[in-house]
């Protein structure tokens, strides 16, 4: 008699803390059979913008020095985006870094011999054709340090839905597969939720280099290939 009394208690427990006006929904078991499955849709396109990191790294015998000529590079940096038609949205800083250079001895204290600055711009290329030759561009005004570029597509709403529907589908032919396996018959979907997407902002890295056997004249190629976009799906199906 003592545990029947204890299982009741612990049983009404959770509707004795809610509140008063609390109400708890009918569990409806379905007459089949439930089939949770994930899917993951997919579709492509061409990256329509890029985004690179251009910088300059000076060295000086004093702080004031290497702060100094690293700003006036970075003008000038600044200045040839936009003569390039690079507008302000599009640029913004995204590392200014001092830091002392020293000379190690063994058995001795580290000596200061220098220091170091660092000024890094990240600029978002609207036109992924022009970035190669403004990258050119930048290294001639004394960007000495370049990282990128990170494709991506600028309005992935479209594509994003296209992969939605297209997880629909896989879902709904695999558990196709699965009924017609036991013996049954897909009756409706119960319920979708969606478990991640990728709007094709991590396409496989795109090297900036000039191509070998170039001329030392030529102008550096991106090119933007194709990148994945892709959409999760978790589908519950009932089965009869």
């Amino acid at each position: 008699m003592k545990l029947i009394a204890t299982a009741v208690a612990l049983a009404a427990l959770p509707f004795a803390l809610a509140p008063a006006s609390a109400q708890v929904a009918p569990m409806i078991l379905p007459d089949g059979t439930i089939l949770d499955v994930t899917a993951t849709g997919q579709t492509t396109r061409v990256p329509d913008i890029a985004t690179i990191r251009a910088g300059v790294v000076t060295q000086a015998a004093t702080a004031g020095a290497a702060i100094s000529d690293n700003a006036q590079a970075m003008a000038r940096i600044l200045a040839a985006l936009k003569k390039a038609g690079i507008v302000a949205r599009d640029v913004s800083t995204s590392n200014v870094g001092l830091s002392p250079q020293y000379r190690y001895v063994e058995n001795q204290a580290p000596v200061v011999t220098g220091y170091q600055a660092t000024n890094t711009v990240s600029v978002r290329f609207r036109d992924i054709a022009k970035s190669g030759a403004i990258l050119d561009a930048l290294v001639k005004e004394g960007a000495n340090q370049i990282d990128g570029p990170n494709l991506a597509i600028d309005n992935p709403d479209a594509a994003l839905d296209e992969a939605r529907a297209d997880a629909v589908k896989r879902a709904r032919t695999r558990a196709e597969l699965y009924a017609r396996a036991a013996g049954l018959t897909v009756s409706r979907i119960v319920s979708i939720s969606e478990n991640g997407e990728n709007p094709g902002g991590s396409p496989p890295p795109v090297m900036y280099a000039r191509a070998a056997g170039m001329a030392k004249d030529a102008s550096t190629q991106i090119a933007p290939g194709e990148t994945d976009v892709t959409v999760t799906l978790s589908v519950r199906f009932l089965l009869k």
